[in-house]
């Protein structure tokens, strides 16, 4: 185990779990969280070393990811979120933007958001409607954004916004300031589960910022927004593998302790078998989400292996966690447990990042380059 998991081992154990029920509770994780990933090394995990960051691989950025989850998915991905906007500065930003930003990100005192998707704009990124007008001096930015992860706690907005009257050739981002006058932030969703995601919507009214403030310039948005889809999709494969494999443990504890008519529970064939289909799953969910994160390490295309692992890991999670709470009979509802929190998660899961419907969209679109033509492969 490297130091890096070592690491995100201790950070788990000692920041996450004492608190991830409360964090879910309250509508998100506290700022000092941050702060605590910061000291660790936790948030500028894939930024190049010659910047201050970790500079992990997606391998390991994922193995650090499936651990940190099988406490808490929801603190996990607000973690995600504000890593990649790291890593997108450290990449794609000029040198000002890095040298203003980037050293309060590490450190997690400033924490990072990312606004693409609107109220009818999900999954076609290209229909947003927020514009940015050019002025003499600076750019005006006006619409609405909504699903906006770490919204509570955010001190700069990545914002995407149409530049040119038209939205797929003319989006364009930008680095916004959350304090920036026009700039307001919705109440936390109330959903589901996972409100450490501190997910709400965003309004931008007539927002005014300094060019230098323009990260992907008009035309090369939308190129941005899904340069980095890949990386977020193997991200939350691993993640729906931290919450299986904490769920299987939690499950196979219950059933090597708990005894009923005379035997052990992990004596029933048919218990017995319903957990070995999730450690099968778990095992093919892995092996899915690191392939394809190794793709990415190697410069390849990694676009159909990790729409197969996102979608995979996502559904099987959302099934075997709800296999291994019903192992545990009512005591696996019990919120002091952490199954109801993961199988709030695994749901989420299907729908971040590109919902399992999607993910066959981009698959199906492979179909006949990929397997059509077995006998030539």
């Amino acid at each position: 185990m490297s130091a890096l998991h070592d690491t995100a081992r201790r950070f788990g154990e000692e920041v996450i779990a004492p608190h991830a029920e409360a964090w879910n509770t309250a509508g998100s994780v506290p700022r000092s969280y941050f702060a605590q990933a910061g000291t660790a090394g936790l948030c500028g995990l894939l930024v190049p070393t010659a910047l201050g960051g970790a500079g992990a691989s997606m391998r390991s950025f994922g193995e650090v990811l499936e651990i940190l989850s099988g406490h808490c998915l929801a603190s996990t991905f607000a973690l995600v979120v504000h890593n990649n906007l790291a890593n997108a500065i450290a990449r794609h930003g000029n040198d000002e933007q890095r040298e203003r930003y980037l050293t309060a990100m590490l450190a997690g005192n400033s924490i990072g958001a990312f606004l693409l998707t609107e109220p009818m704009a999900g999954s076609d990124a290209a229909a947003i409607k927020t514009r940015a007008v050019r002025g003499e001096h600076s750019w005006t930015l006006t619409g609405s954004k909504a699903w906006v992860s770490n919204a509570q706690n955010a001190d700069l907005l990545a914002v995407y916004a149409d530049a040119e009257r038209g939205a797929q050739s003319g989006m364009a981002s930008f680095l916004v300031d959350a304090g920036t006058p026009g700039v307001e932030v919705g109440a936390p969703y109330a959903l589901f589960g996972g409100h450490a995601l501190g997910a709400a919507a965003v309004s931008l009214d007539q927002c005014a910022v300094a060019p230098g403030a323009m990260m992907a310039a008009p035309g090369e948005g939308l190129r941005a927004a899904l340069r980095g889809i890949d990386l977020a999709r193997i991200a939350v494969g691993a993640m729906c593998c931290g919450v299986m494999a904490s769920a299987l443990g939690e499950a196979l504890a219950y059933t090597n302790e708990r005894r009923a008519f005379g035997q052990r529970l992990r004596n029933f064939q048919g218990l017995e078998w319903k957990l070995a289909d999730c450690a099968t799953d778990l095992e093919a969910a892995r092996a899915l989400t690191y392939r394809a994160a190794d793709q990415l390490d190697q410069g390849e295309d990694a676009s159909l292996v990790a729409a197969h692992a996102k979608k995979f890991a996502a559904d099987v999670a959302f099934r075997r966690v709800a296999d291994c709470m019903q192992a545990l009979g009512a005591n696996g509802l019990m919120r002091s447990r952490p199954l109801a929190r993961h199988l709030e998660a695994a749901k989420i899961a299907q729908y971040v990042d590109g919902t399992s419907e999607i993910q066959n969209v981009v698959i199906s679109r492979r179909l006949d380059a990929a397997y059509g033509n077995p006998q030539s492969a």
